[in-house]
């Protein structure tokens, strides 16, 4: 299984768009950082036919170490969630989106 890096997205915009490989790598740099600021500030950053990526709030709750069963607290924390568009579900069965499926999910 291969892993998609920046490096290969940098140079997929720079396949498909045209810019330069300097250019290309600082517009996915620029949109990384205004993902990220968003999800930072809470904000919810969905694109269309992929997904949704939010963060959530995790309450403190009671953890048990699986090897000692001994007890922990797991202190409340933000944690990110992607969830998948269906249009990107049914691309990655085979299918293809029909026309009752929307853009977004």
């Amino acid at each position: 299984m291969n892993t998609v890096t920046r490096a290969h997205l940098a140079e997929a915009i720079y396949m498909q768009v045209g810019l330069s490989r300097n250019e290309s790598a600082a517009l996915l740099e620029d949109v990384l950082e205004r993902m990220s600021h968003s999800l930072e500030r809470g904000e919810a950053v969905k694109l269309s036919a992929f997904g949704t990526f939010s963060v959530r709030q995790k309450a403190q709750r009671i953890g048990r170490n699986p090897k000692t069963g001994v007890e922990v607290p797991i202190t409340p924390r933000r944690v990110l969630s992607f969830r998948a568009s269906q249009v990107l579900k049914a691309r990655l069965n085979g299918e293809v989106p029909g026309a009752d499926m929307g853009a977004e999910d």
